[in-house]
């Protein structure tokens, strides 16, 4: 009997599964059907309140940093790229948009939640030594993210992943709740960052964004230019959520000219107050 209860429940995670995969579609900005389980703004609830977990020790331990001339060079950047991404989606304008640079000399990489919240790791800068135009093609790939609902995206696959994981569990005389935390933690950490999709998506909107907030597009290929000869044995961080720089710059250097128009233009700058 027990075990006929366990098939029972796979069958009926499975079938789970499938109807939600059915139901749970919907066309984001850059015109693609995303499985969309949570709504943005349950993302963007929960991206609140997991920034402030992750930052609070950081805070606590002096790890964030306080270099008043960097602080202004992030958040020039920051704020007229943004406001380029309230122009493209206006209802953006009531986020609470921050980033926060993180004081970590070995840490090369950046990222962004639901809702416009960010962080920057000062190995970034440090190693990379970015121009602003190149500075600008790494917070506009980061905003793009958020813009893209990447965030309720990836929590809605993990919670797929989740229910399948304990129909497993279940069957199998595994710890279903031990098992399913470490999978939600590789799909949201590992496996979802990955994806070429989501790349792409950010490459393309971010550059856009940058040109219009008066950044050069050329600088996205230099940016991986020097991204490349980072790698090695020990390759950065960002590197593990943006594969192949040699491929990623040849794309974007193909894109640089169609983008050109928009950073050339006469029309003014505007910006955003970004905390």
């Amino acid at each position: 009997m027990r075990i006929k209860t366990r098939g029972s429940f796979v069958r009926i995670a499975t079938i789970a599964c499938l109807f939600l995969l059915i139901t749970a579609c919907a066309t984001g900005i850059a015109g693609r059907s995303q499985f969309l389980l949570f709504s943005e703004e349950s993302a963007i609830a929960s991206s609140k309140q997991a920034y402030t977990q992750l930052l609070t020790p950081l805070a606590e331990g002096g790890k964030i940093n306080t270099d008043r001339k960097l602080k202004a060079r992030v958040n020039k950047i920051t704020g007229r790229i943004v406001a380029q991404a309230v122009l493209l989606r206006p209802e953006t304008k009531s986020w609470d948009w921050e980033i926060k640079i993180i004081d970590d000399a070995e840490m090369v990489n950046a990222w962004a939640m639901a809702g416009g919240k960010m962080a920057l790791y000062t190995g970034l800068v440090q190693k990379i030594k970015p121009t602003d135009d190149e500075l600008a093609q790494v917070i506009g790939h980061e905003i793009s993210h958020a813009l893209a609902k990447h965030s309720a995206e990836k929590m809605s696959i993990a919670t797929v992943s989740q229910v399948g994981v304990m129909a497993v569990g279940i069957a199998t005389d595994q710890d279903a709740v031990t098992m399913t935390g470490a999978t939600l933690a590789a799909a949201m950490v590992i496996t979802l960052p990955n994806s070429r999709t989501m790349e792409s998506e950010a490459d393309r909107i971010g550059i856009e964004l940058a040109a219009k907030a008066g950044y050069n597009p050329k600088a996205a290929a230099t940016l991986w230019n020097k991204m490349g000869k980072l790698g090695g044995d020990k390759p950065p961080q960002l590197l593990s959520t943006h594969p192949n720089p040699a491929s990623r710059e040849k794309t974007l250097k193909a894109l640089a000219p169609e983008m050109m128009p928009y950073y050339l233009t006469k029309n003014s700058r505007p910006t955003f107050p970004v905390k």
